[in-house]
């Protein structure tokens, strides 16, 4: 076309032709820059839509995940290889260790007049078996009677109630023991373990109905808090979903598989629509779905009413507790021993100092130099979500900590005493966790971290694993500590003298919106599963649970400092034993 008109033009007949020809190169021209221009515009506020999405609310592939019947192993990790008939009849034995009492059958929901209510219920101090005094070694014991809120006894169980015995002027408490008989009225149990003044102090965490609630959305809402991971690939980035675990029918939309190869864990996340699954380049926390508890549940979780509420006593809540008797046969050992038909905690406060009542007793590290010295020659590995980052945070104190340039809060943190020998270490556990953004190069999990040390006499390893797992299944904490369990039986086994410390989960604050994913009852039956899968191995624990509950300090997620002192002071005495 052109080539002719412009050989009209040679010709002299006209200009018409290339005037026209040269207005249509223009236009085309035009054209094309629109289109790439509205293209690129197209492309960025898709992604910019897919990130908008992604902070509102969970993806709509994943928000409408739900699990079958309550407790069916089978409902997730589809993918996951069988379970042997050894774990098959250990996941069983779990399920029944964490048993709840249930509800009995009737309309749902309750009303929340017809529920637990701590400020109609009361406790009475029984009388001591036999006797008009109360010694050090005799066991106390508390009736509680729960009403609803209309003053009426409840007539069925299932009520999660903690207490504990405690003297502000001796700086002293203990953990209690409650017995749960079913019928709406409940036992607890302390042991005497100072002389002077002891008072009770018995609080509702949550009622049985909340406890049903809470249930339900273990079972049916698995995946209410959910993470995020950033892909990116030159100038082009998306954000996408990701999640633990998949029910059996998902068949939605394309995803990455993250499963670790080594221990078969799984970890998805949605596909980017642009870029591929190996451009993911971080993890972090997404958010959480809403909403989770409809009007009438949600008045079972209130702040001061129904949620960590003291139950008062209808008489006397103190006793006053005489020395230990001491017979004749009694001589030769005044210290106070653990009976079968007694409650025995694993320890107790006294004078702010935390007394283990069985095993190693408790030395204090109180400066660098006393620190120093029993580290010296150690390599210290620690492992774990914030908790345990705490103790590393404590030690670091008295060791020259080495940054190496990474977040406080997200790690690898590492402390060098090269004059003593002393290497310690921190590393957060692998998803789920939640956590600030960090790179997927620094997402490690603890069995692979494991199978890589060499252990022996001079090896402390010590982790903390709970607080991320609350809001997921049950059987998500059990796969993950079940391979931990094994990776740490092989690391015994090649280097005999491995010290290996588990710190257990801890009471934390609070409301209705962290009931939702880390309410105690949550923590409660992870603490629960860890204790029984570890049972029997040769490995120490320090029991937070106890340890936060028997102090004075309101419960928070992170113990305050005279608590992880006590812990810490635990840890080296274990490390370095009084001889």
């Amino acid at each position: 076309m052109c080539k002719t008109e412009y050989e009209a033009l040679v010709n002299h007949r006209g200009l018409k032709g290339i005037i026209m020809c040269r207005y249509r190169a223009t236009y085309a021209l035009i054209f094309l820059f629109l289109a790439l221009s509205g293209l690129m515009f197209l492309l960025r506020n898709i992604l910019t839509l897919e990130n908008l999405v992604w902070q509102t609310s969970s993806h709509t592939a994943f928000a409408q995940m739900k699990s079958a019947p309550p407790y069916q192993a089978h409902t997730f990790c589809s993918h996951l290889k069988k379970v042997t008939p050894d774990e098959a009849l250990e996941d069983r034995y779990l399920l029944k260790a964490i048993a709840w009492p249930k509800l009995p059958a009737r309309p749902a929901p309750v009303p929340l007049h017809q529920t637990s209510d701590p400020v109609h219920s009361l406790f009475t101090l029984l009388p001591s078996k036999g006797q008009k005094e109360w010694h050090v070694g005799d066991q106390l014991e508390a009736l509680v009677q729960m009403h609803n809120f209309q003053g009426s006894p409840k007539r069925y169980g299932g009520d999660f109630l903690v207490a504990r015995l405690h003297s502000p002027l001796l700086q002293a408490g203990v953990a209690g023991k409650i017995v749960d008989h079913l019928n709406g009225s409940y036992s607890a149990l302390f042991p005497l373990l100072w002389g002077g003044s002891a008072q009770v102090q018995i609080t509702m965490v949550h009622s049985s109905e909340a406890v049903a609630v809470l249930q339900r959305l273990r079972e049916e809402r698995p995946n209410r808090v959910f993470f995020k991971s950033l892909f990116r690939s030159g100038k082009l980035s998306e954000t996408t979903t990701c999640i633990p675990r998949l029910p059996l029918n998902y068949t939605q939309q394309p995803l990455c598989n993250y499963t670790n190869l080594h221990t078969g864990e799984p970890w998805y996340c949605l596909k980017p629509k642009l870029l591929s699954c190996d451009t993911r380049i971080n993890h972090a926390m997404g958010g959480y779905e809403k909403p989770l508890f409809t009007n009438k549940e949600a008045l079972l979780f209130q702040s001061r009413l129904n949620i960590k509420v003291v139950i008062h006593a209808s008489g006397p809540d103190r006793i006053n507790v005489l020395p230990q008797k001491i017979d004749e046969t009694e001589l030769e050992s005044s210290t106070i021993k653990a009976e079968p038909d007694k409650y025995t905690p694993s320890g107790y406060y006294y004078q702010g100092t935390w007394r283990p009542l069985c095993g190693t007793s408790v030395r204090q590290f109180n400066d660098s130099s006393s620190i120093t010295q029993c580290l010296t020659g150690k390599v210290i590995h620690m492992y774990g979500d914030s908790t345990m980052r705490q103790w590393f945070e404590y030690l670091s104190a008295f060791i020259p900590d080495f940054n190496l340039h990474r977040s406080k809060r997200v790690g690898p943190l590492m402390a060098v005493d090269f004059k003593n020998n002393i290497l310690m270490n921190y590393r957060c556990h692998g998803p789920p966790i939640r956590i600030a953004p960090v790179s997927t190069s620094e997402l490690r999990y603890v069995a692979n971290e494991l199978d890589g040390l060499a252990g022996g006499p001079d090896t402390v390893v010590v982790f903390s694993i709970w607080a991320h797992f609350t809001s997921f299944p049950i059987e998500v904490y059990t796969h993950r500590m079940r391979h931990i369990r094994q990776a740490l039986v092989r690391l015994l086994d090649r280097g005999p003298g491995t010290l290996v410390i588990i710190r257990s989960a801890n009471f934390v604050a609070m409301n209705q919106t962290t009931s939702k994913h880390s309410s105690d009852w949550f923590s409660l039956q992870i603490d629960k599963v860890l204790r029984t899968m570890f049972k029997g191995l040769d490995v120490v624990f320090v029991d937070a649970w106890e340890m936060t509950l028997a102090h004075h300090s309101p419960h928070n997620i992170h113990p305050p400092l005279p608590i992880i002192k006590n812990m810490v002071d635990l840890v080296l005495s274990h490390v370095c034993p009084d001889k």
